[in-house]
């Protein structure tokens, strides 16, 4: 098997650290760093690391100057609490970039918000909706 560590600078790794949790619902913990944490699902999962700029010799987490955070990412998750993720994203952005919708591509509902750093995250239930008979 093969997984990703998808790794983003981050400006404060406590900050973002929390953020994404709350995202997720899960407990807050501290990252094991103040330079890098890794946001873990249940079962250990490495869902995303954050790093925060310039921390080390890693050219392109150097500096955010460089560039627009986010340019050329998008960072999607997808959930099995779909509605609940929603409240939460309500409460962690002033706004929603994308409102819910129905993806006719994965035929799952999602929205999108921005994280504190400026990256653009989108967010997908795991399911398709429950079909309603009228």
């Amino acid at each position: 098997m093969k997984r990703t560590w998808t790794i983003i600078g981050v400006a404060d790794v406590a900050r973002s650290f929390a953020w994404y949790q709350s995202l997720f619902g899960q407990t807050r913990t501290a990252p094991a760093h103040d330079y890098f944490g890794q946001i873990l699902d249940s079962d250990g999962t490495v869902l995303l690391c954050l790093h925060r700029w310039g921390a080390h010799e890693h050219p392109p987490l150097a500096s955010p100057d460089h560039a627009q955070p986010g340019n050329g990412l998008l960072l999607f998750f997808r959930v099995d609490d779909f509605d609940q993720s929603l409240l939460r994203s309500r409460a962690l952005a002033p706004r929603l970039e994308e409102e819910p919708h129905l993806n006719p591509a994965t035929g799952t509902l999602e929205f999108a918000l921005r994280d504190p750093d400026g990256y653009y995250v989108m967010v997908s239930a795991l399911t398709a909706p429950e079909a309603t008979h009228d």
